[in-house]
């Protein structure tokens, strides 16, 4: 069985972010010696997404660079504990900051740089740059390669995000959260592992955070086996709300196996059908004065 280990840090944010940067790389060296081959942090890990509290004009002087000592400091970490880091931050951008998450490979390569693209306008994100496109990326593992994408928070709510990750190869998607993990919230990413025939890592802040309560998990996508009569659970791990370091194993080649052969994903999709997805006419029910294009 070739497994691939994820690592969900699933921690309490700091005051600053020297102390963020800190306590990042101390998780980091922990997750590295537990095993992990790839370690991800919650959303905005460089400002601890302190951004619901404070006046726009205050938080958006956190923004960061992605070429910042902070995020750099984790490709030089990679490269030293040979695994994958997915860090997280207030990017410094244009005229307003976006939020964005960047890989860094086990040879400190940096392989993705992704900004959120659903934002919640409906909040304190309006004050964001949305993202422009979803990515996908071989990342080179201890394992083997594995193709990954990335969706963040508010993104796992829309079937189009993880559709798109799928089409464009993705087997798994690392998915940073800040936000309550309730039934319906682990549901969406339940559904969207399912409907693609991928693996999901989500990684929340802890209940000790506001408006979080921990519930980082992993779905594996894969609902049948041959030796089962029926459909199994696809959740690996659910952590509880408790500050910790939260190791999955992802089983790749059960992963690949299944998605050669199963009724999901693109197999018997029909995109000719679906025009009316691109249609960008809104209507009643759905009209929002606070939408942006």
């Amino acid at each position: 069985m070739n497994f691939l280990r994820i690592a969900l840090l699933q921690i309490a944010p700091c005051g600053s972010l020297e102390e963020n940067l800190q306590k990042g790389i101390d998780c980091c060296k922990r997750a590295g010696g537990m095993g992990a081959d790839i370690v991800l942090f919650p959303e905005m890990w460089s400002n601890g997404y302190r951004i619901l509290d404070r006046p726009a004009d205050q938080w958006k002087q956190d923004a960061i660079q992605t070429g910042s000592r902070f995020v750099n400091t984790f490709g030089e970490l990679a490269k030293e504990l040979r695994i994958a880091i997915g860090i997280t931050l207030l990017e410094q951008y244009r005229d307003a900051p976006r939020n964005t998450f960047v890989l860094f490979d086990r040879f400190g390569r940096r392989k993705l740089t992704y900004a959120k693209v659903h934002t919640c306008d409906f909040g304190a994100e309006r004050d964001l740059t949305p993202g422009e496109d979803f990515y996908v990326t071989t990342l080179d593992t201890a394992r083997g390669e594995v193709k990954i994408g990335a969706m963040i928070c508010y993104d796992r709510e829309f079937p189009e995000s993880a559709r798109i990750l799928m089409l464009k190869g993705a087997e798994l998607i690392l998915c940073p959260n800040a936000c309550p993990m309730e039934i319906n919230r682990l549901s969406q990413l339940r559904a969207r592992a399912y409907e693609n025939m991928l693996a999901i890592a989500t990684c929340n802040y802890p209940e000790t955070v506001p408006d979080c309560n921990g519930g980082s998990s992993v779905f594996d996508g894969v609902a049948y086996l041959p030796e089962l009569s029926g459909s199994r659970d696809t959740c690996i791990l659910q952590a509880d709300g408790a500050e910790g370091i939260y190791l999955a194993a992802l089983d790749l080649d059960q992963l690949r196996e299944y998605r050669k052969s199963e009724v999901h994903g693109n197999a018997y999709r029909r995109p000719q059908k679906y025009g009316l997805l691109t249609d960008l006419k809104i209507e009643a029910p759905f009209l929002r004065e606070d939408r942006r294009d």
